[in-house]
């Protein structure tokens, strides 16, 4: 327990809820002490020799003297292996199993007595001795797992099964470490939403979705979503690799050093300790755009969110009544600033219990949200939070019914087959079991009561989960049984992909519900393959300047681990940011995703004119250019399901050989049109910008600057730098019309260069399909041209950078 967690738990003790949370903590202690197997002795075990190799589909099996080894390449280009029996499936991440096996891939044997499976764009060789590396065509090394080292108990353990399917070496029970070395060069990105990175630095990240218990910096790991997704760039190319394995888990990272005059190489070096589970992986190799999309194809396309959710959104937890949700509201129409939605948190429910309203601050809550969606301009729409505790008390309407669900009813319980309670905002609270089936579906109806209060999104938070604690983990006892999609087992194999769990029941309920409209869902915490039901947001980022930056790395974090809907809490969450780091961090919002203010009950306002005149004029800019380009962040969207690719995206994105651009943490590409480079100091009113290859224009003085290489550019209070790729053509916001409201704007390209761009119109509400319009740019005739995939001109496009 740290000093913070300390005084926080002496504190509490003076409270009521205090002590019910110091009752529940001691409980869930007992619980564990009772249900969990003790390890007792143990003892390490690795592969031993290899014995023999036998073909199969995409690749083979080969055995050791105390393991074997499953090894396939599959159709596209995906690596999968699985030691002791661990296969693809069951997987709450990947897909079906994953692809299926590439019939060209051939098993044949290595140099030193080890075999390789070789394929057209990935080999994969194993050592006599169980060492794995993962190969370029050209036989350069990008991957170099050592033989992995498992701890097994020296007798078996009752009740040391309690982990997840799929097969792991030495039961689930059995801790395992494996070593990976990559180039010199390489450096990491990864492990889910990290506020210290997005590069990831020397040091251990651990594998265990966690609320920080306050605000947030960059010092503070781990937080709400942990993947064990890790992309490495290096000279010899990208690869990500993914460990499918949802037990606690630590990461120990050491970046390489590459040699002096003709002295040795150090490689960089990832070390990766469960404490359980099956050890198996995959590997995807390529570009990172290759990769990216390879990733989607594995673990399922992202959610596109509808279009109004790609506007500025306001939250707050403290609205506290109907009458203060339209003062804001009006607040913003009234001085002609764009808003989109508006958020009411735990203070608009009766007691703070999920699924209710109370009727004493909001008496109509479903006329109010009409009120909001007949605003000009589109409307204001309603977005709810959803908590997963359940109040646990006789005549609660959602306790009772989860009860009834299915034999032993909806919610989490000891091994002793008694419900597991915690204290949350409601009280003693039980906890829905998302990873049944017949609980998501139960859990997913339940939505038909926020759409009949008139919401139009739902936000889902303290589903790490939460069960407040003084001391220990503040989430559920690891001894907790779930029903891990039929396979039984422990909250220990459960804990990480709880919200998952979650974020789908809610997903496929609102579907179920209305079928013709997309659903906006967005989940504090997750997994990896999260992004098929929605995205994320910050969490409790602290309002510092440490957090706006912070708030930078977790969404370029978040994107390369396939999640590319997310934003933070713009100004923090529970502090009063000044005026100068509340517009700094609006600015930054602004070219992300999920573009949301939001503050604690305690914390100062976020509405714009609250900062001053200066600030509200320079915010009505900012809003305006969002608006404006909203239309490109509606393509982004939808090029991320198709794709893969991230709105945004490294600077390296494009050119991972370019050393420069992998250290660069300050800025990013937002799709391939636009380098945004926000201000994150305080005081900066200039700042420098490292530029990817080609010209790029500044989109305000329309100055020309070549890359790559790095510029010093203005970043007066009431802007920061953006800048646009040379022949550029991106979909922008105009006035309606012909071409409803979207028209097409191009950076002039370099003489004697072309350029282009990609544009996907927003379909409607629904499902259905958005047609990818494509467009190139070129000089002709003295004049910069804009031509369809057919070779005509555009008119009406609007020519910048001449």
């Amino acid at each position: 327990m740290n000093g913070r967690d300390l005084v926080r738990a002496v504190k509490d003790i003076g409270t009521a809820r205090g002590r019910r949370a110091w009752r529940s903590a001691w409980r869930h202690r007992r619980a564990d002490a009772v249900g969990l197997p003790r390890r007792g002795a143990e003892r390490a075990r690795v592969p031993g020799s290899l014995i023999a190799a036998e073909p199969r589909p995409g690749g083979g099996v080969l055995r050791f003297a105390r393991s074997e080894l499953l090894v396939r390449v599959t159709q596209g280009g995906a690596v999968f292996w699985g030691w002791d029996g661990a296969g693809p499936s069951p997987s709450c991440a990947v897909l079906g199993g994953g692809p299926e096996p590439d019939p060209r891939a051939v098993l044949e044997p290595d140099t030193g007595g080890g075999w390789r499976v070789v394929s057209e764009r990935v080999t994969v060789a194993v050592s006599r001795n169980g060492q794995v590396e993962v190969r370029t065509p050209g036989g350069a090394v990008l991957r170099r797992e050592r033989p992995p080292r498992w701890w097994e108990p020296v007798r078996p353990v009752p009740g040391a099964d309690a982990g997840a399917g799929g097969g792991s070496a030495g039961g689930a029970g059995a801790r395992w470490l494996v070593r990976s070395e990559v180039p010199a060069d390489a450096r990491f990105f990864g492990l889910g939403g990290r506020a210290s990175g997005p590069r990831l630095r020397d040091g251990v990240y651990r594998l265990w979705n966690t609320d920080p218990r306050g605000g947030f910096g960059p010092g503070d790991d781990p937080l709400y979503i942990t993947m064990p997704v890790q992309l490495v760039v290096a000279d010899a190319g990208t690869h990500l690799v993914f460990y499918d394995d949802s037990w606690d888990g630590r990461v120990s990272l050491r970046e390489g050093e590459e040699g002096a005059g003709s002295g040795p190489d150090r490689p960089g070096v990832s070390e990766l300790r469960m404490d359980g589970g099956p050890l198996r992986c995959w590997v995807l190799v390529g570009t990172p755009a290759r990769v990216l999309q390879g990733w989607s194809g594995l673990t399922g396309a992202a959610a596109v969110p509808p279009e109004w959710a790609l506007g500025y959104q306001h939250a707050r937890w403290g609205f506290g009544s109907a009458a203060e949700v339209r003062r804001v509201v009006h607040g913003y129409v009234s001085r002609g600033i764009a808003l989109a939605a508006v958020h009411l948190d735990i203070d608009h429910y009766d007691g703070h219990r999920v699924f209710t309203v109370d009727r004493r601050r909001f008496p109509d809550l479903p006329g109010l949200a009409r009120e909001l969606r007949e605003l000009p301009g589109g409307g204001v729409r309603l977005v709810s939070i959803v908590d997963p505790a359940v109040r646990a008390a006789p005549g609660e309407g959602v306790y009772e019914a989860g009860g009834a669900v299915g034999d032993a009813g909806a919610f989490v319980r000891d091994a002793g087959g008694r419900e597991v309670r915690g204290e949350v905002w409601p009280g003693s609270c039980a906890y829905p079991d998302f990873t049944d089936p017949a609980v998501r579906l139960w859990w997913g109806g339940l939505y038909e009561e926020r759409l009949a209060n008139g919401f139009a999104g739902v936000w889902h938070d303290m589903n790490e989960p939460v069960s407040f604690a003084p001391f220990g983990d503040a989430t559920l006892p690891r001894s907790a049984r779930h029903a891990l999609e039929g396979a039984g087992g422990d909250h220990r194999a459960a804990h990480n992909v709880y919200a998952l769990g979650m974020a789908r029941a809610g997903y496929e309920g609102l579907v179920r519900l209305r079928p013709r409209e997309r659903p906006f869902l967005f989940s504090r915490s997750g997994w990896a393959g999260m992004q098929r039901y929605g995205g994320t947001w910050s969490g409790d980022v602290e309002t510092s300047w440490p957090g706006l930056r912070a708030s930078l790395a977790l969404v370029l974090g978040l994107g390369l681990c396939g999640v590319p809907y997310s934003g933070p809490d713009v100004g923090g969450f529970g502090g009063s940011p000044s005026p100068e780091l509340y517009l700094r961090w609006l600015q930054l919002g602004a070219y992300l995703p999920l573009f949301r203010t939001h503050a604690a009950i305690w914390a100062g306002r976020r509405e714009p004119w609250e900062f001053g005149a200066e600030v509200e004029e320079h915010a009505r800019a900012v809003l305006a250019e969002r608006e404006r380009l909203r239309p490109y962040f509606v393509t982004l969207a939808h090029l991320a399901r198709r794709t893969g690719a991230p709105y945004v995206r490294p600077v390296w994105w494009g050119t991972p050989e370019e050393r420069g651009l992998r250290d660069c943490e300050d800025a990013f590409l937002l799709g391939d049109a636009l380098l945004v480079a926000p201000v994150l100091e305080c005081g900066a009113d200039r700042r420098a910008v490292r530029l990817p290859r080609g010209r790029w224009y500044d989109t305000v003085t329309g100055v020309a600057y070549e890359g790559p290489g790095q510029v010093l550019l203005d970043a007066p209070l009431g802007r920061i730098p953006v800048l646009a790729r040379a022949g550029s053509v991106l979909p922008v916001r105009v006035a309606e019309g012909a071409g409803g409201g979207v028209g097409l704007e191009v950076w002039a390209p370099a003489r004697g260069r072309t350029g282009g761009g990609l544009v996907v119109r927003d379909p409607g509400p629904g499902f259905g399909a958005a047609p990818l319009e494509r467009y190139t740019s070129r000089w002709a005739g003295g004049e910069v041209v804009v031509e369809t995939e057919a070779g005509e001109r555009v008119a009406g496009v609007s020519v910048r950078g001449l």
